[in-house]
C-alpha cells in the first residue's frame, strides 16, 4: 500500500490528531488496536474522544472512530455537519459509512500506509480527506502488524495469511 503526499496540517489539526494518537496509545496499552479519534467542532470545541474497543470491550464495532462517536453521544445533525472527524488511521467502511451517514464533511487520518478502503469513497460523497501521513500513527500500526498480526486481521475481517 501506498501512501498519498501528506498535506500540511496547521497548528490546530495537528493538536486535534495528537489527541487522536493519545487514545490510539491507550488501545494500545491496554492490549488492543492502536487506533483513536477524535471529534472536533469547527469552533475548536473537542466533542469527544475514543479509541479501539474490540478487545477490550469483546465488540464487533467498537472501532476508534465508532467509539469516538458513540462517546459523543447524540448530537443535532449540524453538529456533525460542522465537524471534523480525527482518526489515526484511514477508516474502514464502517468508519466512513458513520461519517458519510452524519455528514461530517472532513476526515483528517494520521496515515494510510498500513490500511486503505474506503477514501475514495469518502470523497465520492463529498468528504474532505487529509492523510497526515505522521510517523507516530505508522510506527504504531507497524509495531501493531509486528506483534498482534492476529488481532488486526480480526479487526478488518481478514484470515492472518492474507496480511502477508
Amino acid at each position: 500500500m501506498t501512501a498519498t503526499a501528506p498535506s500540511a496540517l496547521g497548528a490546530d489539526d495537528q493538536k486535534y490528531l495528537d489527541l487522536a494518537i493519545e487514545q490510539a496509545e491507550i488501545s494500545w496499552n491496554e492490549g488492543g488496536v492502536p487506533i483513536g479519534a477524535a471529534l472536533v467542532h469547527k469552533s475548536g470545541k473537542v466533542l469527544a474522544v475514543g479509541h479501539n474497543q474490540r478487545v477490550q470491550m469483546d465488540s464487533a464495532i467498537r472501532h476508534g472512530e465508532t467509539d469516538c462517536l458513540e462517546n459523543a453521544g447524540r448530537l443535532p445533525a449540524n453538529v456533525y455537519r460542522e465537524s471534523t472527524l480525527y482518526t489515526t488511521l484511514s477508516p474502514c467502511t464502517m468508519c466512513a459509512g458513520s461519517a458519510i451517514l452524519y455528514d461530517i464533511p472532513r476526515v483528517v487520518m494520521g496515515e494510510n500506509r498500513a490500511f486503505e478502503a474506503s477514501e475514495d469513497w469518502l470523497r465520492a460523497n463529498g468528504v474532505e480527506v487529509i492523510n497526515a501521513d505522521d510517523a507516530r500513527c505508522v510506527a504504531l500500526m507497524q509495531k501493531m502488524l509486528d506483534e498482534r498480526p492476529q488481532i488486526w486481521a480480526e479487526d478488518i475481517g481478514v484470515e492472518t495469511a492474507e496480511l502477508a
